[in-house]
């Protein structure tokens, strides 16, 4: 998990160097980033699929083993459609990680520590995505842009010896091939996930396009949906304690809006801050979750899911309402410690809501539960920075766009959290 979230930072800083290089525009290098998140959320339902399918053990290894691979090769691309095209793979590859992390704690982890199991997991993660900033801007201006695809390869070599030494084999069947059932899925999401990531990305440019592009996002689920061998999947979601913990999940991650889109403008526009200014704010955001997580892990395997969900849920709306107050004098303090209580409710409320997805799939569909999971998060942390820049700019911008901005994220968070509430509440014993 280290390796999957430090690598959209860790390439992030070389972008100039890769586009210099390959003479590469900066537009056209930010493809080097969307070619990896975007395979990543596009193939997570059927990728989880495949992972149900699949034995725990080779699913782990072929998965890092492919990740490895995809990075040799990246760092060996002459051209940028090359560079482009080998970031897909490992975007694929990354992909087939995340899904296959809650099968591995299903038969790895007893159910009572299931919790603290994620609670560390989400800490590592959160680890990995600060730490590859400045990572990859050191490797990358003393050794080159192509080293930053390198310098994970003793780290990958470790976890593959250790991994064949110590996952369980779980009970699935090796390395099955894709059926055709599955590649036909594949194509479906991966296009219906594709159009509405990209819909989003540009609500604010090509509204037209945008348009477009989510109708046939659309589209193309429905025709999904409709599959005889996505029932099961469908009818996974449509359970009540499983489709409600999505429905807080999807609510929650809009808040992303605020980190990368609302805070920014507003120390640049309203504070007249600096980029480094948003780096130490996000830092306390990031400093916070980090610390949560492992304690929250503690509190959902004592307390059950639900009320760390709702906790975390409270303290997070509690920070973003908190920045309601925020004005053109605010300092960095000001901003600090409202982003440390948006985080600590963040940590609370990510392990829990991970523990409850997977407590809440059937036997033999943990690894579907987490490609669920992993779109529905994905779609709303694009879509959250959409629903910002929606409030800021029919507010005209500024304090008020802001405000506005925050409000909204903040309500629809509450309405997540109602839901979820309201769904997975047990009904009165007579």
């Amino acid at each position: 998990m280290l390796v999957v979230t430090s690598e959209m930072t860790i390439s992030a800083v070389a972008l100039p160097s890769i586009g210099a290089d390959l003479g590469a525009s900066p537009a056209t290098t930010a493809w080097v980033l969307l070619a990896y998140s975007l395979p990543m959320a596009a193939i997570a339902i059927p990728a989880g699929r495949w992972a149900d399918r699949a034995g725990v053990r080779a699913a782990f290894l072929a998965s890092m083993a492919g990740v490895g691979v995809a990075s040799v090769l990246s760092a060996l691309a002459p051209t940028m459609p090359l560079l482009l095209a080998t970031r897909v793979l490992q975007g694929l590859a990354g992909g087939l990680i995340v899904c296959v992390y809650m099968p591995l704690i299903t038969c790895s982890v007893r159910e009572n520590q299931r919790g603290s199991a994620i609670g560390y997991i989400i800490m590592i993660m959160t680890l990995g995505g600060v730490a590859g900033a400045p990572i990859g801007g050191l490797v990358a201006s003393e050794l080159g842009w192509r080293a930053v695809f390198l310098i994970k390869l003793p780290l990958l070599v470790a976890v593959l010896w250790l991994g064949a030494r110590t996952v369980p084999t779980g009970g699935g069947r090796g390395l099955p091939v894709p059926d055709r059932s599955l590649v036909r899925e594949a194509a479906l999401l991966g296009g219906a996930v594709t159009g509405l990531l990209v819909a989003f990305d540009k609500f604010a440019t090509r509204p037209v396009l945008a348009a477009g592009l989510a109708a046939l996002g659309i589209g193309l689920a429905v025709g999904w949906s409709r599959l005889a061998s996505a029932r099961p999947m469908v009818a996974l979601v449509r359970r009540p304690a499983f489709g409600g913990t999505l429905v807080t999940l999807f609510t929650m991650s809009l808040s992303a809006g605020l980190l990368f889109f609302l805070l920014p403008y507003f120390i640049a526009d309203v504070l007249h801050g600096s980029p480094e200014t948003t780096g130490l704010a996000l830092l306390c955001y990031i400093g916070a979750i980090a610390p949560t997580s492992p304690l929250a892990g503690l509190l959902t395997d004592r307390f059950g899911p639900r009320l760390v969900i709702a906790t975390g849920a409270a303290l997070s709306v509690a920070g973003m309402l908190s920045m309601l107050s925020l004005d053109a004098g605010a300092s960095l303090v000001d901003l600090g410690w409202r982003l440390a209580l948006f985080g600590v409710g963040a940590g609370l409320f990510n392990t829990a809501v991970n523990t409850a997805t997977l407590g809440a799939a059937p036997p033999g569909m943990a690894g579907s539960a987490g490609g669920a999971s992993m779109t529905a998060r994905s779609v709303a942390m694009t879509m959250g920075s959409s629903v910002a820049a929606l409030g800021w700019t029919l507010a005209g911008g500024g304090s008020l766009g802001f405000r506005v901005g925050v409000l909204g994220l903040a309500t629809l968070a509450v309405a997540g959290i109602f839901a979820y509430l309201t769904l997975t509440r047990r009904p009165r014993q007579k």
